[in-house]
């Protein structure tokens, strides 16, 4: 396969989709990167206070709401995994609508304590619904009545920890990463009919490392091209990023990392893709996108190690970054430099990745607290706006569409108000 150098993989300007603030349709929303362009988004909240509605999701699941006219969708297992479900909540009275098993399945693989057998976010189209419950297999809904257009079990490989990655879809293409600890590769299938349209191989030297070292459970993020440039997506696995044409899977450029069991997501902006490396080898890097760089470590504009998570993704609004440690440390960081501006201690520990409207940045524990601090440029201090808790666990990343926040703990489906 023909890579090139970073000529090819950063020869990019940011041009940020157009979003429309009334949905939410993939996981950390239209933009792919957490952000809400919503106003009337609210700020505080509580069992009593703000619950449009408050609905039981059955079984267990970690997949993120995404909504989309009047429709939330999210993902389940029940039967201790052996009956893996998408499930239609109505978005303004919180009845079940939808509740399809997708898959039924004899035999499950371990998985880790931590996970659920449907952590995999769907994406919404108009009229239809794609979920991933990974190894398991990859669907279509129509989102109308819930019957598959399409289902494929082709995309194999060994989790370990179960089913991680969300798909997202490009054009005609559905596309996920499978980094597995025996198959490492992205693929994308038809939107149309779930065929494989293609599939590329990672392209790495993993020096004998186990296959334990070689997973990955990342999301891939779309950077639209500008200036005649074609769109890249820049995909992280162990102990790589890389840069792929996602129209055909072709590699344009990669560089090393280190770190494996990569999950937050990349964020990009003004020319620089912001990427942590995953487990073990904790790093946030600052990498230069401007045309005409090179795929060498001259691109690397700055490292941290400092309180980068392992899972929760980061925030880039404005000139800084925000991000919250697994353990609950809320970092502030200057985008330009990497340099600290301030840290907090947050209630509880971190999984989901936290969302960002009106000049706020909300994060979300583990605890169902949901602590919301301001991102003024200027601070030197976190200014924290609200602590709002709800009961149950929050595993799955908030939504914000319209004036509405949806939260999913471990047993509820909320829509919360002003």
């Amino acid at each position: 396969m023909r890579t090139t150098t970073l000529a090819a993989f950063f020869s990019l300007a940011l041009v940020l989709p157009c979003f429309a603030n009334d949905d939410w349709p993939q996981f950390r929303g239209p933009t792919q990167q957490g952000h809400s362009d919503s106003t009337g988004v609210p700020l505080k909240w509580s069992e009593t206070q703000g619950v449009v509605f408050k609905t039981p999701i059955p079984g267990e699941g970690w997949s993120s709401p995404v909504v989309m006219g009047d429709q939330v969708w999210m993902t389940t297992a029940t039967q201790g995994g052996k009956s893996l479900r998408a499930v239609c909540v109505d978005r303004n009275h919180g009845k079940i609508v939808h509740d399809v098993e997708v898959f039924a399945l004899s035999k499950l693989d371990p998985k880790n304590d931590f996970n659920s057998y449907a952590s995999p976010t769907p994406v919404l189209e108009p009229g239809r619904v794609y979920v991933s419950f990974g190894n398991y297999g990859n669907a279509c809904l129509d989102a109308k009545t819930g019957r598959p257009i399409w289902k494929s079990q082709e995309l194999k490989l060994d989790h370990k920890e179960g089913p991680g990655s969300s798909p997202i879809i490009y054009r005609n293409l559905f596309i996920l990463h499978c980094d597995g600890t025996d198959a490492q590769y992205v693929a994308a299938l038809d939107k149309e009919t779930g065929k494989l349209a293609w599939r590329t191989d990672r392209r790495t030297d993993y020096g004998g490392k186990p296959g334990d070292l070689r997973k990955a459970y990342d999301i891939p993020l779309i950077i639209p091209g500008a200036g005649g440039a074609g769109d890249r997506m820049i995909s992280v696995a162990a102990y790589r990023v890389f840069c792929y044409d996602p129209a055909d899977g072709r590699e344009t450029g990669s560089l090393a990392i280190p770190g494996f069991s990569v999950v937050p997501r990349p964020v990009y902006g003004d020319g620089v893709v912001y990427v942590c490396t995953g487990y073990m080898q904790s790093e946030l890097w600052a990498v230069k996108t401007d045309a005409n760089a090179n795929m060498n470590d001259a691109n690397v504009l700055w490292k941290t190690k400092q309180g980068v998570p392992f899972k929760p993704s980061i925030i880039l609004a404005g000139p800084r970054l925000y991000m919250v440690s697994d353990n609950g440390i809320a970092r502030c960081l200057d985008a330009k430099t990497g340099e600290q501006v301030w840290q907090k201690r947050l209630e509880g520990k971190y999984t989901a990745s936290p969302v960002c409207a009106e000049g706020r940045v909300y994060f979300s524990s583990e605890q169902g607290l949901t602590t919301v601090i301001a991102t003024d440029p200027e601070a030197k201090q976190a200014e924290v706006l609200a602590e709002n808790e709800l009961e149950g666990r929050f595993m799955a990343s908030p939504a914000i569409a319209g004036k509405s926040m949806f939260l999913r703990t471990d047993k509820n489906l909320y829509r919360i108000d002003r």
